[in-house]
């Protein structure tokens, strides 16, 4: 067959350990047959990281900049262990977080459903979607141990020298903690955009949950400025798709969504998504069953699995040993990616074989082939366990 040709290029992030080498099979059996495929490569591994001062995902975010979308492979966050490990001049950052603060985008989850994998709620039978604000809150925090008959304050001072300051506690014959964190209006309402335009692309409900009847200030502004941009931005656009949005307590929340059947997207804080996300993937199944994108309120897409580079199968797989690893998600970042390039520069082609790809991923799983983890989750009584590769050339025999 002649290959499906695309006229401008995806952003390709690789990554490391048995990610990298699910994400170079993927490409040589499931895409590179059927796809005169484009890319301007980053190699985000570890190793190339650090010899470049993580210049490389600088450059790959903003290589995303100019060409709309990306595709990224899991990658190693270093640890203490790891700068032994890989014998790293420093500690660097999370690549994830890099190019979140690059692009000013919100993460959203997505989990994948199958048939045989039945959710721990079995009421949940469309897919929930978290989208978390990845800026600020605890993950930007300062904190201080205090010693006992200690005072604290919240302390301000613009730019004309005034002061303001707001009794945090009085500390008695107890030592203790404090803890200051901050958000910004700028930020806050690119995540707000990011949401909407979300939820008008995917045609599904928008539910945003804080605490502002106990934040009073900081949650509270969360909520004004989400409310504010609707009504002057979005409300014509949903009342005309079809879609509500609308806003709830956090606690309200999770009681709305343990009751319901799923099909909408939940956006929540920096923290309640971070914790959210993975409570949602795992009630669904797997955290290997779980789509990522990041969306800048601009309009710039990166695409990458929930997951991270399974290490433990990495080192089986460097003494030969035989993987099962589930490559679902990072197939989907890839399919995501396609079909996004073929939505922004009209190629039909392109979008249906992402379609077809997808398919065929589930077809597989369907029809009872599938890797170790999903074959101890699966209630299909036909199952068969295959290997990392193996559950790759089964997909393509279904394309």
């Amino acid at each position: 067959m002649e290959k499906i040709k695309m006229t401008t290029p995806l952003v390709e992030m690789d990554g490391d350990e048995m990610t990298r080498v699910i994400w170079q099979w993927i490409k040589d059996i499931l895409i590179l047959p059927y796809v005169d495929l484009k890319t301007e490569y980053y190699d985000l591994g570890l190793e190339y990281r650090n010899a470049t001062k993580d210049q490389v995902t600088i450059d790959s975010a903003n290589a995303t900049k100019k060409y709309g979308v990306a595709v990224k492979c899991a990658t190693i966050t270093p640890n203490a262990a790891r700068v032994t490990e890989y014998n790293l001049d420093e500690m660097w950052k999370s690549p994830n977080g890099t190019i979140r603060a690059i692009l000013d985008g919100t993460v959203f989850r997505t989990p994948i459903i199958v048939k045989g994998i039945t959710p721990y709620l079995p009421t949940w039978t469309k897919p929930i979607t978290i989208a978390r604000h990845a800026y600020g809150d605890v993950y930007k925090n300062t904190e201080m141990q205090v010693p006992a008959n200690t005072t604290a304050y919240l302390v301000t001072v613009d730019e004309n020298g005034n002061e303001k300051r707001e009794l945090i506690h009085k500390f008695g014959d107890s030592t203790g903690i404090i803890q200051g964190v901050h958000n910004v209006d700028a930020s806050i309402g690119s995540f707000a955009r990011s949401c909407f335009n979300f939820a008008l692309d995917m045609k599904q409900d928008l539910w945003f949950a804080s605490k502002d009847t106990i934040s009073k200030k900081y949650d509270h502004r969360f909520k004004d400025i989400w409310a504010e941009i609707y009504e002057n931005e979005y409300k014509a656009k949903f009342e005309e798709a079809g879609i509500e949005y609308f806003y709830t307590l956090i606690d309200d929340a999770v009681a709305r969504v343990i009751r319901s059947e799923g099909g909408y997207i939940w956006a929540c804080k920096n923290y309640d998504g971070d914790v959210m996300s993975d409570m949602v993937a795992t009630a669904y199944g797997s955290l290997a069953m779980m789509t990522s994108v990041l969306v800048s309120p601009d309009g710039n897409y990166e695409y990458e699995a929930a997951h991270g580079t399974v290490q433990r199968h990495y080192y089986k797989h460097l003494k030969g040993e035989e993987t099962s690893t589930n490559s679902v998600a990072t197939i989907f970042a890839w399919t995501g990616a396609l079909r996004k390039r073929g939505e922004l520069d009209s190629n039909a082609d392109l979008m249906a074989f992402a379609d077809r790809l997808e398919a065929a991923t589930i077809q597989t799983i369907e029809d009872g082939i599938m890797t170790g983890d999903l074959y101890l989750l699966s209630k299909l009584e036909n199952k068969k366990k295959v290997n990392t590769k193996e559950f790759l050339e089964a997909i393509a025999e279904r394309i």
